[in-house]
């Protein structure tokens, strides 16, 4: 079943990159993790840093992908965003957060790009 997830998880990553990319971002991480957890894209569009967390789904059984995004998963991507920018002295750009549903009950897939879905405050 975990295997099943994982390579679920890993095909609508691929999806939401190629549509990122499509889009005019520029990926630069791929699934970074640290102690405090991990984010699935980390991209840049114009001048900010974009976190991206993608939620695939082949049903909706389980709610719609981007109504996981809940209020504590949303403060868990915010203290990994905040360890990344550290790392990476991005503290001078403009933060986004972004959410990419991908559906795969439809064929091609269907794709929801969320911008700016929630905002960037210190956790």
């Amino acid at each position: 079943m975990a295997d099943a997830r994982k390579s679920l998880g890993k095909a609508g990553e691929e999806l939401a990159e190629r549509y990122l990319k499509r889009q005019g971002y520029a990926i630069v991480e791929r699934n970074y993790r640290c102690p405090l957890g991990e984010i699935d894209l980390i991209a840049i569009d114009k001048r900010a840093v974009v976190f991206v967390e993608v939620k695939t789904r082949r049903v909706d059984t389980s709610g719609a992908p981007l109504e996981s995004v809940n209020g504590a998963k949303q403060q868990r991507l915010k203290r990994v965003a905040l360890h990344y920018l550290n790392r990476h002295h991005l503290h001078d750009r403009d933060v986004q957060f972004d959410v990419v549903g991908i559906s795969l009950r439809s064929h091609p897939p269907a794709v929801r790009h969320v911008r700016h879905a929630f905002d960037f405050s210190e956790p």
